[in-house]
C-alpha cells in the first residue's frame, strides 16, 4: 500500500529527477570522452590496456568508498567519517590476522565494526543535524583513534601494521591480480557487480524510493509513513560497512596496514558525487551518476600524473573542475521547489 502511494504521489518528482539524471549523465560522458581524447594526444601510452587496468583498479576503490557518500548526499547529508573508517579497517584487519584469527572471521569482525560505527554516526548526526558534518567527523576520529589504541597494544607503531596478507586478498586487489586467468583484478568486477545491485535497489525497491522521497521532501515522506530516522541510520550504516570493505580491499592492494590510507577519500568521495551530478541538497542524482564521476576523476588524475603534475597541482585542477560542475547543476532548481 505504501509503495503504491509513493509511486502515485511522487510521479512528477520522478520525471524531474530522471531529466536531471539524464542531463548529468550526458555531461559526465562528454567530460569523460574529452579527457580520454586529451590523454591520448598528450600522454604516450595513455590509451593502453595497462593504463586502462590501472585506472579501473583505482576507480574501483573510489567507487566502493563513494557508495555511502552518494546515499548520504541523496538525503542531504555528507559523511566525513569515511576516510577514518577506511584507515581503521586497513590496520584492524592485519592486526586481527596477526592474532591467528581466520581471515573470514577477521574480515567479518572488521565489517561489523564499520557497520556499528556507521550506525552510531547516523544516530548521532540525525539528532544533531545542524552539526551533522562535524558530528560525522568526530565519530570518524573516535573510531580510528580507538582502533589505533587497540593495534598499538604491545607495539610502538599504532598507525602501521605489518603482517602477511592472504594471497587471495592480494590477488583480489593488486594490479597484477587475475580473474579466471585473465589479467583483470577481481575488485573491478566486484565494483561492477555492486554498482549494478545498487542501481537496482535504488530504482526498484521500497528502500531506494524511500531514500529519494526523504531527500525530495521530508514532510511528504513522513506523511507517507516513511521513517526518516530509519532511512538516515540505514544509509549511514551502509556507508560505514562499505568504508570498512574498502579499507580491507586496500590492504590487499598495498600489502601492509597504514592508518592514513583513507585520507585521500575525504575529498575524492565528495568530488565524485558532485562531478557525477548528485545534488548535495538531496533528492536528485544517484549512484550511476557517481560511477561516471568516479571515472572522470580517476581518468583526470591519471592524465595529470602523466603530465607530471604533483599532488597539490592535481588538487587545484580537480577543484577548478568542481566549481563549474556545481554551477551547471545548480542552474536547475532543487526538486523540492519544483512541485
Amino acid at each position: 500500500m505504501t509503495m503504491a502511494i509513493i509511486d502515485t504521489t511522487t510521479s512528477e518528482k520522478s520525471k524531474s529527477n530522471r531529466l536531471k539524471a539524464h542531463k548529468s549523465i550526458a555531461i559526465g560522458f562528454g567530460l569523460l570522452a574529452a579527457l580520454l581524447i586529451l590523454g591520448s594526444i598528450l600522454v604516450d601510452g595513455f590509451v593502453s590496456a595497462q593504463n586502462a587496468r590501472s585506472i579501473l583498479l583505482l576507480a574501483a576503490f573510489l567507487g566502493l568508498a563513494s557508495i555511502g557518500q552518494t546515499l548520504c548526499a541523496l538525503v542531504g547529508a555528507l559523511d566525513l567519517s569515511i576516510p577514518y573508517v577506511i584507515g581503521g579497517a586497513n590496520i584492524l584487519l592485519p592486526s586481527l590476522l596477526a592474532t591467528g584469527l581466520p581471515a573470514p572471521l577477521a574480515m567479518l569482525i572488521v565489517l561489523i565494526v564499520g557497520t556499528l560505527t556507521g550506525l552510531g554516526n547516523g544516530a548521532l548526526s540525525f539528532r544533531l543535524q545542524g552539526q551533522a558534518l562535524i558530528m560525522s567527523l568526530g565519530v570518524g576520529f573516535a573510531a580510528v583513534g580507538a582502533v589505533q589504541i587497540y593495534t598499538s597494544l604491545g607495539s610502538q607503531f599504532g598507525g602501521t601494521v605489518f603482517t602477511p596478507v592472504p594471497a587471495w586478498l592480494t590477488n583480489i586487489s593488486a594490479f597484477n591480480g587475475t580473474t579466471f586467468g585473465l589479467a583483470l583484478p577481481p575488485v573491478i568486477l566486484i565494483w561492477i557487480g555492486v554498482a549494478i545491485a545498487i542501481g537496482f535497489i535504488m530504482q526498484r525497491t521500497w528502500f531506494g524510493r524511500s531514500v529519494y522521497a526523504v531527500g525530495g521532501s521530508r514532510t511528504a515522506a513522513a506523511r507517507l509513513g516513511i521513517s526518516e530516522f530509519k532511512i538516515w541510520i540505514s544509509i549511514h550504516a551502509i556507508s560505514g560497512a562499505m568504508s570498512a570493505v574498502t579499507g580491507m580491499l586496500l590492504l590487499g592492494f598495498s600489502g601492509g596496514g597504514f592508518v592514513g590510507v583513507g585520507d585521500p577519500y575525504l575529498f575524492t568521495t565528495v568530488a565524485a558525487v558532485v562531478i557525477g551530478g548528485t545534488s548535495l541538497l538531496g533528492g536528485s542524482g544517484g549512484y550511476t551518476a557517481t560511477v561516471l564521476g568516479v571515472l572522470v576523476l580517476t581518468v583526470l588524475t591519471s592524465l595529470l600524473v602523466g603530465l607530471g603534475l604533483d599532488f597539490p597541482a592535481q588538487q587545484a585542477v580537480i577543484g577548478l573542475l568542481i566549481v563549474p560542475m556545481v554551477a551547471i547543476y545548480a542552474r536547475s532548481p532543487h526538486i523540492r521547489y519544483q512541485v
